[in-house]
């Protein structure tokens, strides 16, 4: 099998998160079939082969990126104009993409990059409460409910073919700490290294943009 049929065979058969605590619902974009097709499409112009990639991981999709498109830190605008895949969805972006693909296009563009990474989430699926996104991590009873999902999910992913040498985490904080401690206790992968999540540098860090890109590109050529 390919990257892109293993990734897609994954993503549409990811099982709902049961049961959670109360007031916290399951994002599960892959149930639409507007989503599996875009899905198919970009896996499969990107990832045609059985090449290794490296890891690169964020929290869980949001409302505006993955939790529309399926596919990690791509909003609609930045999958059509930026990797050519045609959609129907609302064209309305998410910071966290702009940032990623703003970094994808300093690399040398989404051939190169997706030629050597794997964008993904340490839980594929996102969560809401009242209408807002949360991450696996703002409640310990959350975090406690999910965390089989979430080893489940990463073994599933390290057999399409992972750099296990090295993975970088998105993110510096509780998402760093999370699955640093998830690796010394399974080790999954040799060593992890931290970036910034570009949703800090967008609303927090915006004039130094380009620095944090140059430091993402610079990290990310000597993947180990």
């Amino acid at each position: 099998m390919t990257y892109a049929e293993k990734i897609i065979r994954f993503l549409t058969t990811l099982s709902p998160v049961t049961p959670l605590p109360e007031g916290i619902e399951v994002m599960n974009p892959y149930e639409r079939e507007e989503v599996r097709q875009v899905v198919k499409a970009f896996y499969e112009k990107y990832f045609p082969d059985d090449i290794p990639r490296t890891f690169l991981l964020g929290i869980n999709p949001g409302r505006f990126g993955a939790g529309v498109t399926g596919i990690a830190f791509t909003d609609p605008i930045r999958l059509e104009q930026a990797c050519g895949i045609p959609n129907p969805f609302v064209k309305k972006q998410e910071v966290s993409s702009v940032f990623i693909y703003e970094m994808i296009r300093a690399f040398g563009g989404a051939e190169k990059f997706y030629g050597r990474f794997y964008l993904t989430a340490v839980s594929p699926l996102g969560f809401v409460k009242d209408g807002k996104n949360v991450n696996y991590y703002d409640f310990r009873e959350l975090q406690e409910a999910v965390t089989p999902f979430i080893l489940e999910s990463l073994r599933r992913q390290l057999a399409f073919g992972a750099n296990r040498e090295k993975a970088f985490c998105i993110g510096e904080g509780k998402n760093y700490r999370f699955l640093r401690k998830l690796n010394r206790e399974h080790r999954f992968f040799g060593e992890i290294v931290p970036l910034p999540h570009p949703r800090f540098v967008m609303q927090y860090r915006y004039k130094e943009r380009e620095a944090y890109i140059r430091k993402y590109v610079e990290t990310l050529r000597d993947p180990g």
